[in-house]
């Protein structure tokens, strides 16, 4: 008897059909057969779908039983086919026959030897495929179906185990429909975790500076000795962006989902925060794998990636970063295949001065040679440097300010200008694919960041005597029109553009 069952492909952050076709009652042997291009993971699951049909109830089957995977040009890998290729087994077999059509959903899940189900990546997006392949619902572990709630339009169920999602196709069981549950609307932005911006001592310049980057969500680098509270900062820059829309939670998600990180206890609505080390490899960063997977550059989509110790990446890593800054995604090619993974997001960086960090410090002498000096530096290339929009110096606290018991400036009210400014701006860019000022086109440019004769000789004397891109001039501008912004002007005037300018701190000191 054959029997087929809906299920789904990871490819990237998103899912592609697979049909898991069920072949009982051939003759010869007593064995099971997989084919379909599997993975070890998925040649495994002949022994837990067999532990977890005994321990559930159910027999094997007694006659040779062929499993195919379809397509089978297309690499299937790990557990996530348990379930389905379960359910295929006892509908095959003669063991499950209900009510409710077994090809009306898409089914995803690993079992464990008890039937028990477990979570598996992808259910955000096994839920978008089923409701584009036009099937009533979806089918997963109760963990992983908590995200694909957030889809409409379908059914969302929940199953604990194998004898749960087989009684719930009899119809013997009756599970809640998760979908329609208004789970974006309930979601809550994280708990209180401390992390408040009045908790930083001094530093106005680069408060400053940081709000500018989050307005128009600019790219950052702090430079400034060991202590000067550059990571402090970064920490806190999350609580100051504005909470994300719909369609960003939903691409927050998926990527969480389709890298297993997803936050299955609670959906918390908040933009995401990543700092990887400075020893992370290539692929860790960008992404990759024998079957492409996001990497952290799209972890942070719509967040926030924190590079500390800039220099000190590796320099191909920093290199090959310039491409999905300039186009907000990466494309990784593997002979599995290829996948174009979104990547737009907010880069904070931090290095210090020279390579002990004490140059320029009141405090302690610097111990490099210029020679040292310039090599570190030049560990980040000009190209980089010209995607960063924003440079600002960070200089060590002095003992008073670190004594001074006022606290600063709250969180919640850096926030309050930040969402006004980006009100702004989607006005600005209503009808468009523009998300904020870091977003503008060369078109974009010339059409909102006009600037009078005037101050268009004062660029060009910065240009000149900065030895500026012209990529740099772009971002000189997109930072001007946030600080307009920010100043609730329609028009961008020489305060706007000065205090753009005299944010290319390295610019200025590799001109000196």
């Amino acid at each position: 008897m054959l029997a087929i069952v809906s299920s789904a492909a990871l490819q990237g952050i998103h899912a592609v059909p697979v049909l898991v076709e069920v072949n009982s009652g051939e003759s010869g042997d007593p064995r099971l057969i997989l084919v379909g291009l599997p993975d070890a993971a998925v040649k495994e699951s002949d022994d837990r779908v067999f532990s977890a049909l005994a321990n559930s109830g159910y027999r094997k089957p007694q006659t040779r039983t062929t499993i195919n995977l379809a397509p089978g040009d297309l690499r299937k890998e790990g557990p996530m086919y348990d379930l389905p290729i379960a359910l295929g087994i006892l509908q095959a077999t003669g063991q499950l026959s209900g009510e409710r059509r077994l090809d009306a959903f898409l089914i995803a899940g690993e079992l464990s030897l008890s039937g028990a189900t477990r979570p598996i990546r992808g259910g955000l997006a096994f839920a978008m495929q089923a409701r584009s392949a036009g099937k009533r619902g979806v089918l997963l572990p109760m963990a992983s179906a908590r995200e694909a709630s957030l889809v409409d339009e379908i059914e969302v169920y929940g199953v604990e185990s194998l004898a749960q999602a087989a009684g719930f196709i009899e119809g013997k069981t009756d599970l809640p429909n998760l979908a329609g549950t208004n789970a974006f609307e309930n979601a809550k932005e994280t708990s209180d975790d401390g992390l408040d911006f009045s908790d930083v001592k001094g530093q106005t310049a680069v408060k400053r500076a940081v709000e500018i980057a989050v307005s128009g969500r600019h790219n950052l680098l702090m430079i400034g000795p060991p202590g000067s509270g550059k990571s402090m900062i970064a920490k806190r820059i999350p609580g100051i962006m504005p909470e994300p829309s719909l369609d960003e939670f939903l691409e927050i998600l998926q990527i969480e989902s389709a890298a297993g990180s997803t936050r299955r206890e609670r959906i918390q609505r908040r933009r995401p925060y990543r700092a990887p080390h400075h020893t992370i490899s290539d692929v860790g960063l960008l992404g990759g794998g024998s079957i492409p997977g996001p990497g952290e550059i799209s972890l942070a989509h719509n967040g926030v990636l924190f590079m500390d110790e800039l220099p000190e990446f590796k320099r191909s890593a920093l290199e090959v970063m310039r491409q999905p800054l300039e186009d907000a995604n990466v494309t990784i090619s593997r002979s599995a295949g290829k996948v174009t993974l979104p990547c737009n997001f907010m880069l904070v960086s931090a290095m210090n001065p020279c390579p002990c960090g004490y140059l320029g410090s009141q405090q302690k002498e610097c111990s490099c040679s210029p020679h040292q000096i310039h090599r570190y530096r030049q560990r980040v290339s000009g190209p980089l440097l010209d995607r960063i929009d924003i440079h600002i110096e960070a200089p060590a606290l002095t003992i008073s300010q670190l004594r001074d018991a006022s606290a600063g400036e709250s969180s919640a009210s850096i926030r309050q200008r930040v969402e006004a400014a980006r009100a702004r701006q989607r006005k600005r860019f209503a009808g468009t694919t523009i998300r904020s000022n870091a977003d503008m086109s060369h078109r974009s440019i010339r059409q909102h960041c006009q600037i009078s004769p005037d101050l268009g000789d004062l660029l060009q004397q910065a240009m000149e005597r900065l030895g500026l891109s012209a990529r740099a001039y772009d971002r000189i501008l997109k930072v001007s029109r946030t600080i307009a912004d920010l100043a609730e002007s329609e028009t961008i005037q020489s305060s706007h553009l000065l205090e753009a300018i005299q944010y290319r701190s390295l610019d200025r000191l590799g001109s000196a």
